[in-house]
């Protein structure tokens, strides 16, 4: 098979374990949302903030450490993976066994001083999910794609299943259900555990994703090699430096509002900021799905002599199609609102402002191409550290005056900055020439198409939703003036003519 090929077909199965994960999670936002009340949300929303800076922690870096040093010793591709794997096992053992030793001083810090059970299962979750990454990783350095996304896929539905279960089915037979049938629920379920059961869930669901993984570790050689190991941490310790960076900038906002905030109403922010930030995912998940088809094509196609240039015509389909999710989900707001419950909808006014900072952490990404092209990839560590320092700086000033609307701001700031600084040393290193004037033009285009949409809220659905639609409309006209190439293709698609 073409290797290009090859390598965009496994892309593809990758990125659909993870895209469809991403969009189930999105899809348990509804439930959460009128589940809980807004502090108990915000619970879910800390604790997974912690699951995610953990997992980079206990791998740090091993996955892709892992891949490099089976390269470059392809006759040691064995002892590669069983060094990789015991070392990360001795470590998220040694990391569980700690959690639970000193849980309820764990619990206290965290002021979850009613909640240690919390502590111990997501310690749990994450102990045995940095313990699945290696196996994981072994799948795709064996090129077993589908293995790969049978278990992902599996762990998802085994996830939601008893999701369901504990905060839908059980409630309603304890309501409504005869009195066997109760007694036996009774018997597996306790109200009072409420948001536990999210943890619960979770860790069932990653216990059985390693059983399914047991094959692939059994498989090993079972050698430690110490001097490989030290050479593979020192290539993998400046990826933990970038990915912990990279996590400040992503979710540490919601922590600091938790500790700047007073207690009394702090969880209950966290809450609200958590669930509105879930409707800016749409942008998130495009972008991800875009990065899963646009990398290999990215290197496959950067030794053509037009390269630049259609690199440069990427960006420029990319900012349109993220403008009109904006857009899409802007207008249509009346309707997307109830995507979480009534009592989280205060924290709407934040969502264009997440949604612009998703739309310009994808363009940042796709700027940052050029680092990873010319293999100065230390330039991506340092932009993630100058976006950290940006984060927490913003964050400590603005949420005591705004809350989590500064939060959301701090956010749309750090990735405004770090897209231009990647421009800026890009075009010093690899230059694209990248239509700037027409990006800046179509982004005022879609505000101002929000703007005008503002004066329209308190018309009646019947006359404002068509309404909303031209606009929509409108913005595609104005694109195609901006963009000719836009023209040309909106003109191949037209029906009767040939792509």
């Amino acid at each position: 098979m073409n290797p290009l090929k090859r390598l965009a077909g496994q892309t593809a199965i990758y990125g659909l374990s993870n895209i469809i994960g991403r969009v189930i999670n999105f899809l348990l936002v509804p439930l959460y949302t009128r589940v809980f009340v807004p502090g108990e949300y915000g619970v879910v929303t800390e604790l997974y903030v912690y699951v995610a800076f953990l997992l980079i922690v206990l791998t740090y870096g091993m996955e892709t450490a892992l891949f490099r040093f089976s390269e470059l010793n392809p006759e040691k591709k064995d002892k590669v993976y069983s060094t990789a794997l015991l070392s990360v096992l001795i470590t998220s053992f040694l990391f569980i066994f700690l959690l639970i030793v000193f849980r309820r001083d764990l619990a206290e810090l965290m002021r979850y001083p009613d909640n240690v059970a919390y502590i111990v299962l997501l310690g749990c979750v994450v102990g045995l999910d940095a313990l699945s990454a290696i196996p994981y990783a072994r799948l795709r350095a064996k090129n077993r794609p589908w293995r790969f996304a049978v278990v992902r896929l599996t762990g998802i539905v085994v996830n939601i299943m008893l999701v369901l279960f504990f905060l839908l089915l059980c409630p309603y037979i304890i309501k409504n259900g005869s009195g066997q049938l109760v007694m036996l629920v009774d018997r597996v379920y306790d109200a009072d555990i409420g948001v536990g059961y999210v943890f619960i869930a979770n860790l069932a669901a990653t216990v059985v994703s390693l059983l399914m993984l047991v094959p692939v570790m059994r498989h090993v050689s079972w050698v430690f090699d110490r001097l490989l190991w030290k050479a593979m941490l020192v290539y993998a310790l400046p990826l933990l430096v970038a990915g912990m960076a990279g996590w400040i900038n992503e979710a540490l906002d919601k922590l600091l509002l938790k500790y700047i905030l007073p207690e009394n109403i702090a969880l209950e922010q966290v809450g609200i900021y958590g669930a509105v930030f879930k409707l800016s995912i749409l942008m998130t998940i495009f972008i991800q799905a875009f990065r899963f088809a646009a990398e290999p094509f990215f290197f496959s196609q950067a030794s053509q002599r037009d390269a630049r240039q259609l690199f440069a015509s990427i960006m420029n389909y990319f900012v349109l199609a993220c403008l009109l999710i904006f857009l899409g989900i802007m207008l249509f707001m009346d309707v997307v609102k109830h995507f979480i419950g009534p009592g989280f909808h205060e924290g709407l006014p934040v969502v264009p402002v997440l949604l612009m900072a998703n739309m310009f952490l994808g363009i940042y990404w796709n700027l940052s191409i050029w680092y990873k092209l010319t293999s100065k990839t230390l330039y991506g560590a340092w932009f993630a550290v100058a976006g950290a320092v940006i984060t927490i700086g913003l964050n400590i000033w603005l949420i005591p005056l705004f809350g989590y609307h500064g939060s959301a701001w701090a956010r749309l700031v750090c990735y405004f900055s770090l897209a231009v600084m990647s421009y800026l040393f890009g075009q010093k290193h690899y230059r694209i020439p990248y239509e700037l004037f027409r990006l800046a033009l179509l982004i005022i285009a879609a505000l101002a198409i929000y703007f005008v949409s503002g004066f329209t809220v308190d018309l009646p659905a019947a006359y404002m939703y068509p309404l909303h639609l031209g606009l929509l409309v409108v913005f595609l006209f104005i694109a195609a003036t901006i963009d000719p190439s836009l023209r040309r293709v909106l003109k191949k698609s037209e029906p009767g003519r040939n792509p």
